[in-house]
């Protein structure tokens, strides 16, 4: 500043604009007050402060490294007044930012135990602090781990578009998808890349955007396209793989062989990638990677028109799905994804209450889900839907527990955090909750499922958090405005904030798409474990207008 004043403002003002607003909207952070050159920012999750934190960082040294920060983040409470906050929670913020090198980040312990295993950074022990103001010192953890400005290796991330079927019969659509899946779940299986959730992709096989536009919405520097033509007895695969940072093309290939070789060119393709990143697989992680549970062409070919079936979540479409995993199991009772789907569109017969007996639907769930898991320990969805039946079973600890090893075994898997979230928000664990409900969204920020909405605002609904709750809901109903469960936790959230008119209106939207719903069919139906969140629930059902 005392060199050059007009130019230090400048390049502050640019980096703000550039980086570090930018950066923390899209972490969902809420910008409190500017303090001369500092700031002072709140987010709802202690996950999305510190990956903020160090995206920030990242990028503010990619960019000339003019503007160098300092960052201490804290979690903890916080006493509001108007906009702005205050308390203990603040001030230990402000001491560890102090701490902190330029370019660095400081934490607090409790900091580093809710991170530590969600965030891929590396931050050291730096012992006990004491700090002006606190009693007490203050354990601290440092990043960069050395001491000096030097970055964490950072993890690829890759999203992989749904590939063009150029095939004679258009039907084969489900074939070209069911490809760009299976290379997704390969390339997931390797600790070394990020895979952004496959469905968060879906959405851009019809719309026109350029690929640094579809990575920058993504948030992902890799993008993989291709194409696939299948017929007589022969199938090509295209493939592409583009850098967006540069907009420059990394690799590109065409793959030819007979139809029963799809698998080998699947396993091509994947390790072209992998190679292509540079990444380093343990001989672990490759035979992971790229082992394929069927020889049978055929059932894999039912697995995959199963999961396009299943996939668009009707009554109608769901039964077409369990015939087709009916089929695949007749031809190889072995293959594990195909217990995997049939048990996941069992799960959806009981609990969306298409089945004409949701107990013996629920049965067949808990029963594949078990055989899937056996057959494959390492597919997280066997655990997933595994964890699905212990909940709806009120077997809520099982249910957490599978639920973290499906998340465990594929954790850049939105659907796979939805689900955690669920189980954990069914259990009593609704703080917790939040967390997982965060990452669904993220890792399909474009194209969430209406179901991440509703967990999530479920879930500040029972952590008393109803304005934000509220919000999370809207968003989704101004995606989703045909789903139920929106308009229901709508209502109630309304209703607890005092919005009683708009609670009603929620409230007549809810009952038109779920006729003769009340309160008594609601608690035998839904699967929590704590009657003090039922009621909770309830009360403001009760207050929007929903009959007992």
């Amino acid at each position: 500043m005392s060199g050059d004043e007009v130019g230090t403002l400048s390049a502050l003002q640019t980096h703000q604009a550039d980086i570090f607003d930018p950066i923390v909207a899209e972490h969902g952070g809420r910008l409190v007050k500017l303090m001369g050159d500092g700031a002072l920012v709140e987010f709802a999750s202690v996950v999305d402060a510190v990956q903020a934190a160090l995206d920030i960082q990242k990028s503010s040294a990619d960019a000339d490294g003019s503007i160098r920060l300092r960052i201490g983040i804290n979690l903890g409470d916080i006493l509001i007044d108007g906009d702005d906050i205050f308390g203990d929670g603040v001030n230990i913020a402000a001491r560890l930012e102090a701490i902190a090198e330029p370019g660095g980040i400081c934490i607090a312990s409790i900091v580093q135990e809710s991170t530590k295993k969600r965030i891929d950074a590396l931050f050291e022990d730096a012992g006990e602090h004491e700090v002006k103001g606190l009693d007490q010192a203050i354990r601290v953890y440092r990043w960069p781990a050395t001491g000096a400005v030097r970055w964490q290796r950072q993890k690829p991330s890759i999203a992989i578009l749904p590939f063009e079927n150029i095939s004679s019969d258009p039907e084969d659509e489900y074939f070209s998808h069911g490809i760009a899946d299976d290379i997704a779940t390969d390339l997931s299986k390797n600790s070394g890349i990020v895979v952004i959730a496959r469905n968060a992709t879906y959405g851009y096989k019809d719309r026109s955007l350029g690929l640094a536009e579809i990575a920058r919405e993504l948030g992902v520097r890799y993008v993989l396209e291709g194409s696939v033509r299948r017929g007589g007895g022969k199938v090509r695969v295209n493939a592409r793989l583009m850098d967006a940072d540069t907009s420059s093309q990394l690799w590109a290939n065409r793959y030819d062989g007979d139809l029963e070789e799809i698998f080998n060119l699947q396993d091509k393709v994947t390790e072209s990638i992998v190679t292509t990143l540079a990444v380093t697989l343990t001989r672990a992680e490759q035979d992971r990677a790229f082992r394929k549970e069927t020889k049978n062409l055929q059932a894999y070919d039912y697995v995959l028109q199963g999961n396009a079936y299943h996939n668009r979540f009707t009554k109608e479409d769901n039964a077409k799905a369990l015939e087709l995993y009916t089929r695949a199991i007749e031809l190889d009772p072995g293959y594990a994804p195909a217990h995997a789907g049939f048990a996941w569109a069992s799960a959806h017969e009981s609990n969306q209450e298409w089945a004409s007996d949701p107990k013996a639907a629920q049965e067949l769930a808990m029963k594949h889900a078990k055989q899937a898991v056996l057959l494959d320990s390492s597919l997280s969805k066997a655990h997933m839907v595994l964890a699905d039946a212990y909940c709806w079973r009120r077997q809520h600890n099982l249910a957490v527990v599978e639920g973290r090893r499906s998340v465990d075994l594929d954790p850049s898997n939105a659907e796979a955090h939805f689900a955690l979230a669920y189980y954990l928000v069914t259990s009593g664990q609704a703080e917790k909750a939040v967390e997982e409900a965060r990452l669904s969204i993220k890792y399909n920020p474009m194209f969430a499922n209406c179901n991440y909405y509703e967990t999530l605002g479920i879930s500040l609904y029972l952590t008393n958090q109803y304005e934000a709750a509220l919000s999370v809901l809207e968003d989704g109903l101004a995606r989703f405005p045909h789903y139920d469960g929106l308009y229901q936790w709508s209502a109630a959230t309304c209703a607890q904030l005092g919005r009683i008119e708009e609670a009603r209106l929620h409230a007549q939207e809810y009952m038109s798409l779920k006729p003769g719903v009340t309160l008594k069919k609601l608690a035998e139906r839904l699967p929590y474990k704590r009657t003090q969140d039922l009621q909770h629930m309830f009360d403001g059902l009760r207050k929007a207008g929903i009959p007992d």
